[in-house]
């Protein structure tokens, strides 16, 4: 999708496809499940093996146990039939505003209610307005859920363990259901670490999602797991049986070889990121100073903060428009996206300069 949605002469730094060539463990396991004609229905706990060993490998965590697991589509839809599970129609879900737009259209056609709990001017959440919206949320004794996005887009926010723990606390307190969706949770920058919100203080009501599709360039493989802390067991058993019919089976044997066996390429992919973030950070200096970039530790998207340039709410717009690349709107993400855009940076050091070069000649 990301090199066919715009007309060939648009250079395309939008959704999020990475430019990368398939891990080969994942292709040894996909070729050898053609050859043996496997390409029936999903069976087993692999996938919730594979990321177990991963997650205790990676980050210390030995949270996903395989009897508190099951198996989703993907994220997104993952991500509403734990809110399904946790709230009724027209409970409120909160957010922290501007987050990847999905969050607003599937959380809205589920018939629940949207409300934001905008990010503070770093970036990072804000507790004194959480809590404002956990009060908001819960207002007359209802229902109410938290869909936190960890690590955050588009901002690339790496929530630290104090955080995490303070937003189990105050979900606790207001009676708030926590679901994260953890996407994104292998692509951290320069040695950052990732830490899961199951595994703070505090979390074990929590929900989780999580895929190795973003890190392993996945997305049309699809896949995810539902995690359920220790006190959420009882709420992940009512998921109906129905929703697991719809992984592919590939998707899931390519998750789980990307998991077990690629480790060595994500680790080769990071550090390709880093080089890409500091890039962007020079090239912005030099040519187009007026754009504020706060690096990311995590996910491979860049925030850009245009509004200093004067294109008014969009502009995306312009850049595309008058400099034929495509960026991702700032206006969808909700309140503080006008004025930004979104930048994918999973693509060769040539292709972000040719990026900067025709943004700086949308401006001429």
């Amino acid at each position: 999708m990301k090199w066919r949605a715009y007309p060939e002469d648009v250079l395309p730094l939008w959704v999020a496809e990475m430019d990368v060539p398939v891990a080969e463990p994942v292709v040894r396991a996909l070729t050898e499940a053609l050859a043996l004609g496997d390409t029936g229905y999903p069976a087993g706990t692999g996938y919730a093996e594979a990321l177990a060993g991963f997650a205790d490998k990676r980050w210390g965590w030995n949270g996903p146990v395989v009897e508190r697991t099951a198996i989703v589509p993907d994220v997104m839809l993952g991500v509403v039939e734990m809110l399904k599970l946790v709230t009724g129609p027209g409970d409120p879900v909160v957010v922290n505003s501007p987050v990847y737009p999905p969050f607003y259209q599937f959380v809205e056609h589920m018939d629940r209610q949207v409300i934001e709990a905008p990010l503070g001017a770093d970036l990072r959440i804000d507790l004194d307005v959480l809590e404002a919206a956990f009060r908001s949320a819960t207002e007359g004794g209802r229902r109410a859920a938290f869909l936190l996005c960890s690590p955050h887009n588009p901002t690339g926010t790496l929530h630290t363990a104090d955080e995490l723990a303070a937003v189990a606390a105050l979900a606790d307190r207001h009676g708030v259901r926590v679901v994260a969706d953890e996407i994104h949770a292998p692509l951290t920058a320069g040695g950052a670490e990732f830490v899961p919100y199951l595994s703070v203080p505090g979390a074990e009501s929590g929900l989780s999602l999580m895929s190795a599709s973003k890190a392993w360039n996945l997305a049309g493989l699809k896949a995810a797991l539902a995690i359920a802390g220790p006190a959420a067991a009882a709420d992940l058993a009512r998921l109906p049986e129905e929703v697991s019919h719809g992984p592919s089976h590939l998707g899931i044997i390519a998750h789980s070889a990307a998991l077990r066996d690629g480790t060595g390429w994500l680790d080769a992919l990071l550090a390709g990121l880093d080089d890409n973030r500091r890039l962007l950070v020079d090239l912005l200096a030099e040519h187009l100073p007026a754009i504020t970039y706060r690096p990311g530790e995590a996910t491979y998207l860049a925030w850009l903060d245009c509004r200093a340039l004067g294109l008014d709410e969009d502009p995306a717009d312009v850049f595309l428009h008058r400099g034929r690349v495509a960026l991702n709107s700032g206006i969808p993400f909700g309140t503080g996206g006008a004025g930004h855009v979104r930048l994918n940076l999973a693509t060769s050091p040539e292709l972000i300069e040719e990026g900067v070069r025709r943004m700086v000649a949308a401006l001429g």
